[in-house]
């Protein structure tokens, strides 16, 4: 009798503690796939700041190119244009 108590306690337990450990381990999956996302979603904005200086780049080449006289007007205003549609 006293072993079937003893058992019936020690199963009790282990299962308690197999749960602990499944919930702990689900909560760092989550937290890992959420860093994951974060990380993701920082790089987008990383590469769309990249993509906005390279585009202010370009057009203030186009620009230093008008002023120097090498780009007519509506040569400067057609490349700026075709700049932005991209």
């Amino acid at each position: 009798m006293e072993k079937i108590i003893f058992l019936g306690l020690v199963i009790l337990i282990l299962a308690f503690v197999l749960y602990l450990g499944a919930t702990a381990i689900m909560k760092g999956v989550s937290a890992k796939n959420a860093k994951v996302d974060e990380n993701i979603e920082v790089e987008k904005n990383e590469m769309s700041l990249n993509d906005e200086n390279k585009l202010s780049d370009e057009i203030e080449k186009l620009n230093n190119l008008l002023k120097d006289g090498v780009l007519t007007k509506e040569e400067f205003e057609k490349a700026k244009k075709k700049l932005l549609d991209n």
